[in-house]
This record gives C-alpha cells, structure tokens and sequence, in this order.
C-alpha cells in the first residue's frame, strides 16, 4: 500500500472515531433532558410550557457538541 493510501484511511478512521465518541454524549443527554422534562410535565401539566421551553434550550445547546465533532472530522477529512 503506498503512503498515500495509508493516509486517507488514517483520516478517515480517525474522523469516524472522532464523530462516533462526539456523538454519544449529546445523544445521552439529549435523552435524559427530555425523559425528566416529560416527567416534570406529567407531575404538573400547568407548567409544560416553561419546561418544554428549557428543555429544547437545553437540547440546542447540547447538540452544539455533536457539531463540534461534526466540524472537527470535516477538518481532519478535508483540511489536514
């Protein structure tokens, strides 16, 4: 295999590395925000709106992590 080759599958394995762990911990965390917000909503249906409003603060800002990653392994496809 010639030096080349060898490059661009380190890239690309390193990249899908990359995405793979960037994109577990949003995931995770996405998903406890919207498991308590549902069952903060279930105990006090009077109060869905402020909760729901949080929680898609909490889901944007926390999907801000998996871009990161998305960014990052752009950069080492493309720009390395």
């Amino acid at each position: 295999m010639d030096p080349t080759a060898l490059t661009i599958l380190a890239k690309a394995f390193a990249s899908a590395i990359v995405m793979g762990i960037g994109s577990i911990a949003p995931a995770l965390g996405e998903g406890n925000a919207v498991c308590k917000a549902l069952e903060g909503i279930a105990r006090q249906p009077e109060a869905s709106s402020d909760l729901r409003s949080t929680m898609i603060l909490g889901c944007a800002i926390t999907e801000s992590t998996g871009i990161y990653s998305l960014v990052i392994a752009m950069l080492i496809l493309f720009a390395l």
